[in-house]
């Protein structure tokens, strides 16, 4: 019989499974009827409008860090970071804190912009009165001077005279001294011009911003680099959506730096003196949670928007399938839960609360395949699916496959494992630091247990356990219903036992029908000092835990020699007891004291 005779699908169940490679989410059927009178008419009777809110999930949260600052400052140090560290959920010395969500563009401001380039170096900067420039002429004339831009607009050149240079740009500077000087030599002369110093203005920048002021800059320098110089927009009061260049009390520019933040629409604007930039009080706000890209508070452009225009800000992850809202309005308080089609025409006000939720039940799922199986790895399998209608489908080769052990991994189990583990830890710490003492030597004693304790603690906290499943009863998996995530393990055959724990030599050794779990110990060189040779566990292939050194072995069985537990408190050794059982159980793994 030749190998591919021996390919052929495991044969548990009676009905064939159909797989499809995609399967779309079918479509919402619609919320209850008050939310779709809420939805549809817009105009909000809070009470009627209470709709089921489902459990919070953990989804993504924005988290900030305490960035290093460039040039070598502190973090902290720079005006502003704070603030703005601060509601991204961490504090100037990187310590994380529980947060509302941050204003978009909170860490517009929260480092220090790169060191600005002297306006003699951009070729736009315009010439004003009190610039200086070097001028070097050689040739059939010759001068070396540096010349300050008077106040008609001038520099005077000697041999040449004056020459208009105000309003000139700084890259158009050269040409024009040198037409200048053309004018008068017409050849056999050299001109070489360069602006050394610019002329800076004084700006005021004030209203919510963190330190309102006087500050001194080139007319060049941008709205955003005032604002810096101020210490940036207030996060608490000030408005991103409302700033204003004023001219003489009269309105130059007004600026949305939410235009900056999602196109990079840099406001262009030249600074002159006594320019003040207000920055207005922040508007009309909303608060976004759950799966979308920017979950921050958002401020509206004015009083209302529909639900559309708040999306194109947030940018819902394709998951979110519905919206949780809460606010408050002129007759109360409400909540609704709505899906997305209606969220989109939903009227949102100042203090609205938004959680997006994935919350589409599809009628599909994955699952993955590991060991020894043909074809591919991973499945799309209908929700209802069990794992024999599952294991139907899946051909292996019978004589490289271990079908009687097969084994289920899943990620719901392996939480529920851990969180047994850290219980008990918890259980075993209090018990060990509340034990009382009734003499000095006992309470030496109680101490030295108690550090023992402590560094085992410390150890069993980084297991992670695998959540296995044992589905597999007398050789056969039994008919459990799958979740999305399963790892469906399909051992391979094996005749080799491993030995572990508390023996001499940890090894592997090929299995012996004649021997039981106390030949395979012996054959590791027997058990160690701290071995308790009354507890010998036996690991199965397929996850399943049987106890004593008589017991039958089979082949890709684990045998395990657990430690031995001395406490002077009976208590605080049995719990040891019970956690090594868990580690061992739940990963294979077993942990000692030392």
């Amino acid at each position: 019989m030749g190998l591919n005779a021996m390919k052929k699908p495991l044969r548990f169940g009676l009905i064939a499974l159909l797989f499809s490679a995609s399967l779309l989410p079918a479509a919402d059927a619609g919320a209850a009827d008050p939310v779709k009178r809420l939805a549809g008419s817009q105009s909000l009777s809070p009470m009627a409008a209470m709709g089921a809110q489902t459990a919070p999930r953990q989804d993504r949260k924005p988290q900030g860090t305490a960035a290093a600052v460039d040039q070598g400052e502190p973090a902290a140090t720079w005006p502003g970071a704070e603030s703005a560290l601060k509601h991204q959920g961490a504090t100037p010395d990187g310590t994380s804190q529980s947060t509302e969500p941050p204003p978009f563009g909170a860490n517009l401001f929260a480092r220090p912009f790169k060191m600005e380039r002297p306006d003699a170096l951009n070729p736009d900067y315009i010439i004003v009165p009190g610039d200086q420039i070097a001028v070097h002429v050689w040739g059939a004339a010759q001068t070396e001077d540096v010349a300050v831009v008077d106040a008609q607009g001038n520099i005077f050149i000697t041999s040449i005279g004056p020459v208009k240079v105000a309003g000139t740009r700084s890259g158009d500077l050269g040409r024009k001294v040198r037409e200048a000087v053309a004018s008068v030599y017409s050849s056999n002369v050299e001109v070489y011009v360069n602006l050394l110093t610019s002329t800076p203005v004084e700006v005021f920048v004030t209203g919510a911003v963190r330190f309102p002021g006087q500050y001194a800059g080139a007319p060049t320098d941008s709205l955003l680099t005032y604002l810096h110089r101020a210490g940036g927009v207030d996060l608490e009061r000030g408005s991103f959506r409302k700033v204003r260049v004023l001219r003489q009390n009269r309105d130059l520019k007004r600026v949305d730096l939410y235009d900056f933040l999602r196109e990079g629409s840099v406001p262009s604007v030249r600074f002159a003196d006594g320019d003040v930039i207000l920055v207005g009080e922040r508007g009309p706000s909303v608060t976004v949670e759950g799966p979308t890209l920017n979950p921050f508070r958002f401020e509206l452009s004015r009083r209302s928007v529909p639900g559309d225009e708040l999306a194109t800000l947030a940018r819902p992850l394709v998951s979110a399938s519905h919206v949780g809202i809460s606010g408050n309005r002129a007759s109360g308080p409400f909540a609704v839960y709505v899906n997305y089609e209606q969220f989109r025409q939903f009227t949102l006000e100042d203090g609205d609360r938004l959680r997006f939720e994935a919350d589409q039940q599809t009628p599909s799922m994955l699952v993955s395949l590991e060991g020894s199986y043909e074809g591919p790895s991973s499945y799309t399998v209908a929700r209802n699916s069990t794992l024999t209608d599952f294991l139907d489908n899946v051909p292996v080769d019978q004589e490289l496959a271990a079908t009687q052990s097969i084994y289920l991994r899943r990620a719901s189990i392996a939480r529920q494992q851990k969180e047994l583990l850290d219980r008990s830890l918890r259980q075993l710490e209090q018990s060990v630091l509340t034990a009382p003492t009734r003499s000095d030597g006992e309470a030496e004693i109680r101490v030295r247990e108690a550090e023992l304790v402590s560094q085992f603690v410390e150890r069993a906290r980084q297991v992670q356990p695998e959540g296995r499943v044992v589905v597999s009863e007398k050789g056969r998996p039994s008919n459990v219903r799958l979740e999305p995530g399963d790892v469906i393990v399909i051992p391979t055959r094996t005749d080799i036992v491993l030995i572990g724990g508390e023996v001499m030599m940890p090894q592997a050794i090929v299995y012996d029908e004649k021997f039981r779990a106390s030949d395979y110990v012996q054959r590791a060189g027997g058990y160690t000092e701290r071995a308790d040779s009354g507890k010998v566990m036996i690991i199965r292939q397929n996850g399943a835990v049987e106890m004593g050194s008589d017991v039958v072995i089979q082949p890709g069985d684990q045998v395990v020699v657990m430690p031995a537990v001395e406490f002077k408190s009976l208590q605080v050794a049995k719990d040891i007891m019970q956690i090594l059982y868990q580690i061992a159980i739940s990963t294979a793994v077993v942990l000692t004291l030392l």
